[in-house]
């Protein structure tokens, strides 16, 4: 009984692996390098939709696989770049281009890093007015505070005297 259980168990997960989506078939290339070429640029600029941060050119995805095939058959027809970006458009939004186009509705897409960035200068601006140039006196001093500061700025500028601050002199006039 137990080993007809572990069977079951087993025949159970083997199908979970079987679930598998088969590999991308390999791609092939376009027979002229020019277009080759014009096909490995755009598939720079299309993002695939099941990985999202990533070009079909890199992605291993099986819709990636049959992005850049449907691409490929598009300029293989002779479509241009642009027709071949609108078609993929048409068909999966303006998701599916790494640089949407610039229009109403792309506006705040395009302009908000710009707008963040004059924000931010005009906040750092706004700041360095308002700081005081200088220090304020934040209490008024008494007669005798303000006449001791002012003998010690006086002491400061012209350097050390007979005062509080001073270390003691010896009889010879030395400190």
């Amino acid at each position: 009984m137990r080993r007809l259980l572990i069977l079951v168990l087993m025949l159970g997960l083997a199908g979970s692996a079987l679930a598998q989506e088969p590999p991308p078939a390999p791609d092939r290339p376009l027979a002229r390098p020019d277009q080759e070429a014009r096909a490995q640029a755009l598939f720079e600029d299309i993002r695939c939709v099941v990985c999202q941060h990533e070009s079909i050119a890199d992605s291993p995805a099986g819709v990636a696989s049959d992005m850049r095939r449907w691409v490929r058959d598009q300029i293989a027809e002779g479509q241009t770049d642009a027709e071949v970006r609108q078609g993929l458009v048409a068909r999966y939004g303006d998701y599916v281009l790494f640089t949407p186009p610039v229009r109403p509705g792309t506006w705040l897409l395009w302009g908000l890093p710009l707008m963040l960035v004059l924000g931010g200068a005009g906040v750092l601006v706004w700041f360095a007015r308002r700081r005081p140039d200088g220090v304020e006196p934040t209490a008024d001093l008494t007669p005798a505070e303000r006449t001791r500061v002012d003998t010690l700025l006086k002491a400061a500028r012209t350097g050390p005297e007979d005062d509080a601050t001073s270390p003691p002199k010896t009889r010879d006039g030395t400190p």
